[in-house]
């Protein structure tokens, strides 16, 4: 059989249209099986997709009478897969006129007994990469098979573009679908702080949630304040979870953990080839906050010199990739959290006075739990009946002195602290009554360090004061003696009482019967 020049153009280009259209694998396979039959005899059609990662193959049959079953998938190792493995590893096409010679091979005496004879092999390679093989095999050898096999080399070129698209397409759907994926359990992680999931009855709360309400549908930037552990990461996704942004991403901005080097990597993305190991682009999190929430958490962190360049973004609501110069505009609601005090921080120097008023438009205060200790009570009840529904255990039980002590105590660590002790008791006391002694073994050891080292944003003199509180509250208002607070301290009766009049704090108001 001869194809003259005309003719082989004419087949390339119905081949083509044939399989540009379609970008499912299935639909692509299929397709081309169907416009090759036209022009091609042949028993079997096979298209192995090369894994270079793994070095295995992914590889297509379409069946014309040999199978039944028609088009089928599998994979295999390269190593094991003879013809595909001879034509990867030299990127040249092969033909072999009898496989009988080849039968001792496990992939190629397959192909014997299913009653092929003969079969041809292409490379397909898109821009120095081999994307696998095209295979076409024979149950009789055509006395043509010198001139067909010339016209198919030029043909699997054709193919091996149509595959790469395919390939890319494909990838981009994959990807497009998991980045889905990852919003939607985002946005479904947002659950968690619904209305019903705060736990609160003090005035205070009842205040700061009404306030919470009224900011949510608004896009003003926000700042919210408060110690440590006080809740303010679960206000800002409250707010964000009611507030017409909520189809969208929340995206938390630890600023401390930002090294300034990675800094506008990091919020603003980068472009391919920006700096080594940039091998593709990559979103930052303003981008991936387009149309949702930005959070900044402990805002007051952030270096001098990098609050400059946020502020810009904030303020222009757009900015260039790393690496790019072309504009990025986005379109989020600011919320930022700070336990520290920024007038005291502009004051120092450590704090530009621009971006707090760019950021202080409202604020919300949290307080502490020591100044709503109508809710102590009430978040131990429920905390440790959802915390012994996570664990499946049978939940403790608190007798009044224990309830008592817990509603004194100054909780410096605040709900994060109350949420770590009880959920302590329910692991190592399930179904048991939780005594005031139980309590009084536990509640203070994180604390110290948490006083110790300074970490709850506060003072030198407001560690001191809060660390001589606790004492005296354990101690039952004793100053001196072996069960005194100067011995639990460990400091000289002396210098407590020396503290007790600079703080102004009275033994007797923590004694109790």
């Amino acid at each position: 059989m001869h194809w003259g020049l005309t003719t082989r153009y004419k087949i390339l280009l119905e081949i083509n249209n044939a399989v540009i259209t379609n970008t499912s694998r299935d639909d692509f396979f299929k397709a081309l099986s169907r416009e090759l039959k036209k022009h091609f005899y042949y028993d079997r059609l096979s298209i192995f997709l090369y894994d270079e990662e793994i070095r295995s193959l992914k590889y297509f049959t379409v069946a014309d009478g040999i199978q039944p079953e028609g088009f089928t998938a599998n994979t295999r190792p390269l190593a094991s897969s003879g013809i595909a493995n001879m034509v990867i590893q030299s990127l040249k096409p092969l033909i072999i006129d009898d496989l009988s010679h080849y039968s001792g091979h496990a992939s190629i005496g397959s192909m014997v007994r299913a009653g092929l004879t003969s079969t041809m092999a292409f490379p397909l390679i898109v821009r120095n990469r081999i994307l696998g093989t095209l295979h076409i095999s024979f149950k009789e050898t055509p006395d043509y098979l010198s001139e067909l096999f010339e016209i198919l080399t030029d043909v699997s070129k054709q193919v091996a573009i149509a595959v790469g698209n395919m390939i890319a397409y494909t990838q981009l759907i994959d990807e497009k679908q998991h980045l889905e994926r990852e919003k939607q359990y985002l946005i479904s992680a947002s659950e968690d702080y619904r209305p019903d999931n705060f736990l609160y009855v003090s005035p205070a709360m009842v205040e700061i949630m009404k306030l919470v309400e009224r900011v949510a549908d608004i896009d003003a930037p926000l700042l919210i304040t408060g110690e440590t552990g006080t809740g303010k990461d679960y206000i800002a996704r409250y707010i964000h979870f009611i507030s017409p942004r909520r189809n969208h991403l929340f995206v938390k901005v630890n600023c401390p953990a930002l090294p300034p080097s990675l800094f506008e990597s990091e919020l603003f993305g980068h472009a391919k080839g920006a700096f080594t190991g940039a091998d593709s682009q990559r979103a930052g999190r303003f981008e991936m906050a387009d149309k949702g929430t930005v959070f900044l958490d402990e805002i007051a962190e952030l270096p001098v010199s990098l609050q400059a360049k946020l502020l810009q973004v904030i303020q222009e609501r757009q900015f260039e990739r790393v690496g790019d110069s072309r504009p990025v505009k986005v379109n989020f609601r600011l919320i930022a959290a700070t336990n520290k005090n920024l007038s005291e921080r502009i004051r120092e120097g450590k704090f530009r006075q621009d971006l707090y008023y760019r950021l202080n438009i409202v604020q919300i205060h949290v307080p502490p739990l020591r100044e709503r200790r109508e809710d102590i009570s009430f978040l131990i009840e429920h905390i440790n009946k959802l915390e012994a529904t996570e664990m499946n255990r049978p939940a403790p039980k608190y007798t009044e002195q224990a309830i008592e002590f817990l509603r004194s105590y100054p909780w410096p660590g605040n709900v994060r602290e109350l949420k770590n002790l009880v959920k302590r008791m329910v692991i190592l006391k399930p179904d048991e009554t939780i005594s005031l002694s139980d309590i009084e073994k536990f509640v203070g050891t994180e604390n110290d360090l948490n006083i110790k080292n300074n970490n709850s944003g506060c003072t030198l003199a407001e560690s001191e004061h809060r660390c001589i509180e606790r004492a005296l509250i354990k101690c039952r208002g004793i100053v001196g003696g072996p069960d005194g607070a100067a011995r639990f301290l460990g400091v000289p009766k002396s210098t407590l009482q020396y503290r007790l009049k600079k703080y102004e704090l009275k033994p007797v108001d923590y004694a109790r019967k």
